[in-house]
């Protein structure tokens, strides 16, 4: 059996416990350090997860010699600068979706990474995911024939909280960052290229971020994309992908997904189920640990060049709306 592969978490909230919950649920993956800005908000994580090493910056678990790589689950506006901190200190580096603000962000990240010969991946932890894996399977094998369409949505009602990340323009707060993201990199799963047009409409809420939004993605050879998202509308979060002999249908939430259902012209609609071992951020972790175990510097699920194409197709669409945040 291989080594196991020691992981630092910076960051404590929601999202950093979920992580760490998945941890404890792989043998091959020891938490050994949490960071945070605050001694007693990580002494408090890493008594509630049994973690020996507990820092209260950044850069000092950043500078641990024991952790092999680091989870970065801070809020989206730091994404590139712990991400060059871990990798300045030849840490690699798993970070949060939305990877970073903007393209210079990711690019400066990728660059860093590859100059030094570091891992460095997008936690796009649905990429991962059984039934993911599974529909990827059937695009190969074009059991649908080529794709034409894709219609998917991530919407939900959240609490009205101007000062909270969801809303704060200093957080880079807005729908299409937190959850539009999941939307925009299916389209990139399912077509395997940028488009080469986007249209879209928002609405801006009264903080100055987008409430809601759709997006109509073209590409090369007429396929379509028809994206929405939102932060303060419930949708069916769901996606259907429709072929020329037949649709796949993601079930609601695609973003989180157990079960997939595919339907061809004159078979029988065949639904499959694929539950999660532990919480869904298991799959992810695995990809990291073969490839740190491997010796390879990216994932060729989620390849850096896609993170960024993906970050550049949410920066055109940014820009129509003439969305620009505080810290750019």
């Amino acid at each position: 059996m291989e080594r196991k592969i020691s992981w630092g978490i910076i960051g404590t909230g929601g999202i950093a416990k979920k992580f760490a919950e998945a941890l404890q649920i792989l043998p091959e993956a020891d938490l050994i350090a949490v960071g945070s800005r605050a001694a007693d908000t990580a002494k408090k994580f890493a008594e509630a997860f049994n973690i020996p090493h507990q820092h209260s910056s950044y850069t000092e678990l950043a500078n641990d010699p024991d952790i092999d790589v680091v989870y970065i689950a801070t809020p989206h506006p730091f994404h590139m600068e712990n991400t060059i901190l871990c990798l300045k200190t030849g840490k690699a580096v798993l970070c949060e979706k939305p990877f970073a603000l903007n393209a210079g962000q990711v690019q400066q990240m990728i660059s860093t990474a590859r100059g030094k010969k570091l891992f460095l991946m997008e936690a796009m932890w649905t990429r991962f995911l059984p039934i993911i894996a599974k529909v990827r399977e059937w695009l190969e094998q074009e059991l649908i024939g080529p794709v034409r369409l894709l219609q998917a949505d991530f919407g939900f009602r959240g609490e009205w909280n101007p000062k909270g990340r969801l809303f704060n323009p200093e957080l880079a707060g807005g729908a299409l960052l937190d959850v539009g993201v999941y939307t925009v990199a299916l389209a990139s799963m399912v077509y395997g290229q940028p488009p080469a047009r986007i249209t879209s409409l928002t609405h801006l809420g009264s903080t100055g971020i987008d409430e809601q939004s759709v997006m109509l993605l073209g590409y090369e050879d007429g396929q379509l994309a028809v994206l929405s998202c939102a932060i303060r509308t419930q949708t069916p979060q769901q996606a259907v992908i429709v072929g020329t002999k037949g649709t796949i249908r993601i079930h609601s939430p695609f973003w989180c997904a157990t079960t997939a259902t595919i339907s061809i012209e004159g078979k029988e609609d065949e639904t499959i189920k694929m539950p999660f071992e532990g919480n869904g951020f298991e799959y992810e972790v695995r990809e990291v640990i073969r490839c740190l175990q491997a010796g390879k510097p990216e994932s060729d699920i989620m390849p850096l060049d896609e993170s960024l194409s993906i970050v550049k197709t949410m920066d055109e669409i940014r820009a129509q709306w003439g969305l620009k945040y505080p810290m750019e």
